[in-house]
């Protein structure tokens, strides 16, 4: 088959000529042949395609993956999701009974007002059906308009045979209610007062207006507000994005839901991709006028960047405000242990779930003006840290109102004041650990070079070795701007202290800090930058908050300004533990913290790891301290010891004290202290044999209300 390339020629009167004949034709000329009108049409090749069939764009599986649902919806995942669902729906219709239970005598007025015009309403229209005119009677009179009395005769006669049957109903159905209202009177009066009771509610539906309902409607309460795609959208739109404005005027689909707006714990949530070229940061960096546009309170609507790409936003909005919330009990509070190299529960989100924080291998950093909850913050995680016995504890609170008082029986090193000789401590302290590092790092090496470390860093199995020497060692410092903004130790203090963060993280050292002033002079950079794991709470402006979260953290949208102080108490943003967001640390007071420091000192005693006493302060005292004596001599791993082994030990300890001792002067000294000194039975070469002496619980319990009258005093 030939091919022939054509073009049209004003020459030829517009017809269309082989284009290879023209070229024939002008061979013999050579203007012609050059003629500049005269333009070759080649073949062009496109090239290849570039986009990869549809087919191939996602594998089967995953596309599989993508379009199911999940088996179990989202709300029902987690029994704190359940909870908290059951929870909101309970207390949602206890508001509604109780509402209407107080309205309950208004009600009971307007039944009784309109039943009785009900009864004749009822009673015209059982007549009014029984008689077959509705409907009926405007159709003959279309009859007898038209003069057309066939049609009217045969109307009528529907009507009879409608209205026979439904007088018998009607007059046997009447016999019938005249026959029960004669026996009524024999009844019970608890089936009157329940007939009465279905009867007249029905009879006033009946003969109420239309416009005058009996019960009001529960309007004045703050119900939920349900969270719909058009909301959004509208929200969004209000926010004053021009990427967003402008991509919507253009196309109205600009934002879509990639899944169904779904309940999610106390609330929904709604995954929103927005506009291309949009953030998700944008947004949540208006989450003021994102609340404001959907007339919500600022603590009930929570918007955070999506999973999937930057323009992906998940945004999810309470049943009611997160201050009204109840926030569950800390799971630590009654029982369990802490592995500091695992997670432990530490915050909630504003859906309710519980946060998981680490310790090991982490330095803290927690900021927030006065009121916020920094120092209970702070204090939490020195409670998890305290129940594992492991790990020591080294506490310093320059503010001097013995908050972490009541961690100082677990605390190896324990300081409170901010004058000038607890700075000079707490210095002392910092620069100890920086020697510590220095060792720890030395020991390290011994035991790459044996295999237990193949990391070079410390690890579980090297922490629980008896005599490695590199247990885990917490150091909290509460109110740290104290220190160093002191001219005299602040300079030092800033120096040692950034050395110790870059090192002794894999050393097993982890530095809590608190501060409530963060500046430059009262924080330095070389600290804020290389702590990794930051907790943001109610700060005043941006520069307090890039402080405390990083560079630009403000501008991305995470805010702890919009936090207030006392109000939002614990409330804060947390970085490093995955995506920032903003979290809630659990509460514990303080007589909860004293049952968790309790429960860590009967850990610490079974595993002979509860700290030594100041021996210093002790000599130096009129008299002996035999409860912290027993402590430290107390037999690792037993509920229970026999005075005679007490005594023994507590001979070698201080024979000055102590020698010549004998099971009923220990009975003596410790009856002051409340100390119960009963029977305690063991088999010895599978005999049983019963002596004096006391439980572990006894004298952690007398150890703990000792400190207690020493705080109050």
């Amino acid at each position: 088959m030939s091919h022939h390339l054509y073009e049209s020629d004003d020459e030829q009167g517009g017809q269309v000529v082989p284009l290879d004949s023209r070229r024939r034709d002008r061979q013999d000329s050579a203007d012609d042949f050059f003629d500049r009108e005269t333009v070759a049409v080649e073949e062009r090749v496109a090239g290849p395609p570039v986009d990869p069939p549809d087919d191939d764009a996602i594998p089967y599986r995953l596309r599989g993956r993508q379009q199911r649902a999940p088996i179990i919806p989202a709300a029902l995942r987690t029994w704190n999701g359940v909870r908290a669902m059951l929870l909101w729906q309970a207390k949602d219709a206890a508001y509604v009974t109780g509402y209407h239970a107080a309205r309950l005598p208004k009600y009971t007025v307007k039944v009784l007002w309109y039943a009785l015009p009900g009864l004749f309403t009822v009673l015209g229209r059982l007549l009014r059906w029984a008689t077959a005119e509705e409907g009926n009677w405007a159709l003959r009179q279309y009859a007898a308009d038209r003069n057309d009395p066939e049609t009217w005769l045969k109307l009528d006669k529907q009507r009879q045979r409608q209205s026979r049957w439904r007088w018998f109903v009607l007059v046997t159905g009447g016999c019938t209610t005249a026959v029960a209202l004669l026996l009524f009177s024999e009844v019970p009066t608890w089936a009157r007062l329940v007939v009465a009771g279905a009867a007249l509610p029905l009879l006033a539906r009946a003969g109420r207006p239309t416009d005058k309902p009996i019960t009001d409607r529960v309007s004045e309460g703050p119900r939920y507000r349900k969270l719909t795609a058009e909301l959004v959208r509208r929200a969004l739109l209000s926010c004053g994005l021009a990427g967003i404005n402008q991509a919507v005027a253009k196309d109205q689909h600009a934002i879509s839901f990639p899944q169904d707006i779904h309940r999610v714990g106390p609330g929904h949530l709604a995954i929103v991709d927005l506009p291309y070229g949009v953030e998700a940061a944008d947004v949540v960096a208006r989450r003021g006028r994102l609340a404001s546009a959907m007339r919500l309170p600022l603590d009930q609507v929570w918007p955070e960047p999506g999973t999937g790409h930057p323009g992906r936003l998940a945004l999810w909005v309470g049943y009611e405000p997160a201050s009204k919330m109840k926030q569950p009990a800390w799971p630590l509070l009654k029982d369990g242990k802490v592995d500091v190299f695992q997670p432990f529960p530490f915050a909630t989100t504003p859906r309710m779930e519980t946060v998981h924080a680490e310790l090991m291998f982490r330095n803290w950093l927690d900021g927030g003006q006065p009121g916020s909850g920094k120092t209970f913050a702070l204090r939490l995680k020195v409670l998890a840290a305290a129940l594992d016995p492991r790990a020591e504890l080294r506490v310093y609170e320059l503010k001097g109102v013995g908050d972490f008082k009541v961690l100082e029986p677990v605390c190896t090193e324990y300081g409170n004041g901010f004058d000038d000789e607890t700075k000079a401590r707490c210095t002392a302290m910092i620069a100890w650990l920086y020697k510590e590092c220095e060792r720890r790092s030395k020991r390290i090496d011994h035991y790459a070079a044996l295999g237990k470390a193949p990391e070079n860093k410390v690890t579980p199995e090297l922490a629980s070795l008896k005599g490695s020497g590199l247990h885990p060692l917490i150091v909290a410092i509460d109110e740290v701007q104290e220190l160093f903004l002191d001219p005299k130790y602040g300079k030092e203090a800033g120096e040692i202290c950034e050395k110790v963060i870059k090192l002794g993280r894999a050393l097993g050292v982890i530095l809590l800090i608190g501060t409530q002033i963060p500046d430059k002079d009262s924080l330095p950079t070389g600290i804020t930058r290389n702590v990794n794991t930051r907790y943001c709470m109610s700060v005043a402006d941006q520069t307090a908050n890039d402080m405390i979260l990083g560079t630009s953290m403000y501008k991305n949208g995470y805010r702890a300004t919009v936090f207030e102080p006392v109000v939002d108490a614990g409330w804060g943003i947390l970085t490093g533990l995955g995506k920032p967001a903003a979290r809630r640390s659990f509460y514990v007071n303080g007589d909860d913290a004293k049952k968790v420091v309790a429960r860590a000192m009967e850990l610490r005693g079974l595993a002979g790891t509860l700290p030594e006493p100041d021996t210093q302060t002790r000599e130096d005292a009129s008299t002996f301290d035999v409860l912290s004596d027993l402590a430290e001599v107390w037999p690792a791993g037993e509920n229970a010891a026999w005075n005679e082994a007490l005594c023994s030990r507590l001979a070698e300890l201080r024979p000055d004290f102590y020698a010549g001792w004998k099971s009923e002067q220990l009975t003596a000294a410790l009856k002051p202290h409340g100390v119960t000194v009963g029977d305690i039975g063991r088999r010895i070469d599978g005999k049983a044999v019963t002596r004096r002496g006391i439980r572990f619980d006894d004298l952690t319990d007398a150890i703990a209300e000792r400190n207690r009258r020493r705080n109050s005093a």
